[in-house]
């Protein structure tokens, strides 16, 4: 198993729940299953890029910030310092849900990886 949960993973596990319930009324192929996470992030990114806060309940919450302007250094050429302008940032806040089970992770097995 990956140690990398990718978009792939997600509808793949998605499909597999929905043949497990065996609702023959409403099959969903794994394209469908696709286009539906897509359209899905597609609109959180199309809401994220105006600047709204997107939040999802027992998940977390995503929103636009700006970062302070600050010094920065190029490491070729450490003597000369660089402003780097604000800009915007995301920042996520996990929601308490997800924060619990964070929590309940061995951190000796989350550091061998």
């Amino acid at each position: 198993m990956s140690k990398n949960f990718t978009k792939r993973d997600l509808i793949l596990k998605i499909c597999r729940s929905l043949k497990d319930n065996k609702k023959k009324d409403k099959m969903f192929t794994q394209e469908d299953i696709t286009d539906i996470i897509q359209k899905a992030l597609d609109y959180l990114n199309e809401a994220l890029s105006e600047g709204r806060t997107v939040e999802i309940r027992n998940f977390g919450v995503f929103e636009v910030r700006v970062s302070k302007p600050r010094v920065g250094r190029n490491p070729n050429t450490p003597d000369v310092n660089i402003v780097i302008p604000s800009r915007p940032v995301i920042r996520f806040k996990p929601g308490k849900e997800m924060r619990d089970l964070v929590q309940k992770i061995d951190i000796k097995k989350l550091s061998k990886k």
